[in-house]
C-alpha cells in the first residue's frame, strides 16, 4: 500500500515535471520581435491578473533566462502611455494600478477605496517617525513628541497592519521595536523605504525640522490639540 502510494506521488511530481518543461520560456522558434512581445504579453497578463505586487523572481519563471525584465516593463509602460493606468513599482514588485488623475471618477463611480486607512493627525506623525527612524520603540517615540505614546495608537496601526513588531531594542528591559511593513509601501505608493523624502527635501519645503523632531520639539500647537491615545484630535 505505501509503495502504491510512493508510485502515485511520484507519478504526480513527475507530471508536474513535465508540464514545466513543456512551458516554453525561451521561445527561440520565434524571430527575436515576436519572441519580444510574447514575453511581454506575459508579464502584463501576470501582473494584471495578481491581486499583489508580482516581483522579479516570479517575472522571471515565465520568460528567458536572458530577457531583461526591467526593459520589458519598460516597453509595457511606454504602450500604456495615455491610458488610466500603468504598470508602477511598488512594495517590491509591479502592480496595475490607476492614474491619480482618473481618482475622482473612480470614486464617483464605485465609492471609495475599501483600503484606504483612516488614520488620525497623530497617527500619521507617530508613522512617520516609525518610518524613518525604524527599529523604534514606543519610548523613544514618546521623546519624539514630549508626550507618551499610547499603546492603543501603536495598536491601532498594527491593526492596520502599516507597522509590526521589529527586534528587541539592546537597552535595559529590551523592549519591542516597530517597524513598517509591506501594506506601508503599498499603501503609501512606495516601492522601498529609499523612496522616502528625504529630511533635507522635507526642510527644504518647510514641511518639517529634524531637528525640532529629534529635540521633542516637533509641532507644538498640534502637541496641545491632540492626544496621543487617538482620542480627539483638532483638524
Amino acid at each position: 500500500m505505501a509503495e502504491a502510494v510512493r508510485r502515485r506521488g511520484g507519478s504526480r511530481s513527475d507530471d508536474r515535471q513535465s508540464a514545466d518543461q513543456l512551458f516554453d520560456r525561451e521561445l527561440d522558434h520565434l524571430p527575436p520581435e515576436a519572441r519580444w512581445r510574447e514575453w511581454m504579453h506575459r508579464v502584463e497578463a501576470t501582473i494584471f491578473a495578481a491581486s499583489e505586487p508580482v516581483g522579479r523572481e516570479t517575472l522571471a519563471r515565465i520568460v528567458g533566462k536572458n530577457c531583461s525584465i526591467d526593459l520589458l516593463i519598460d516597453d509595457i509602460r511606454e504602450e500604456l502611455r495615455g491610458r488610466p493606468y500603468d504598470l508602477v513599482a511598488v512594495a517590491g514588485g509591479w502592480k496595475h494600478l490607476t492614474r491619480p488623475a482618473y481618482a475622482d471618477a473612480i470614486r464617483a463611480a464605485v465609492g471609495g477605496n475599501d483600503r484606504a486607512v483612516d488614520l488620525t493627525q497623530s497617527e500619521v506623525l507617530v508613522l512617520m517617525c516609525v518610518a524613518y527612524f525604524q527599529p523604534i520603540t514606543r519610548a523613544e517615540l514618546s521623546s519624539f513628541f514630549g508626550k507618551e505614546i499610547s499603546r492603543d495608537l501603536i495598536g491601532h496601526l498594527r491593526g492596520a497592519k502599516l507597522i509590526a513588531s521589529g527586534p528587541r531594542s539592546p537597552t535595559p528591559g529590551a523592549p519591542y521595536t516597530y517597524v513598517t511593513t509591506k501594506e506601508f509601501l503599498l499603501e503609501f505608493g512606495l516601492d522601498t523605504l529609499r523612496d522616502l523624502p528625504d529630511f533635507e527635501a522635507l526642510e527644504d519645503a518647510g514641511l518639517l525640522s529634524k531637528e525640532k523632531l529629534l529635540a521633542g520639539d516637533i509641532m507644538p500647537d498640534f502637541a496641545g490639540s491632540a492626544e496621543y491615545g487617538g482620542v480627539e484630535v483638532d483638524e
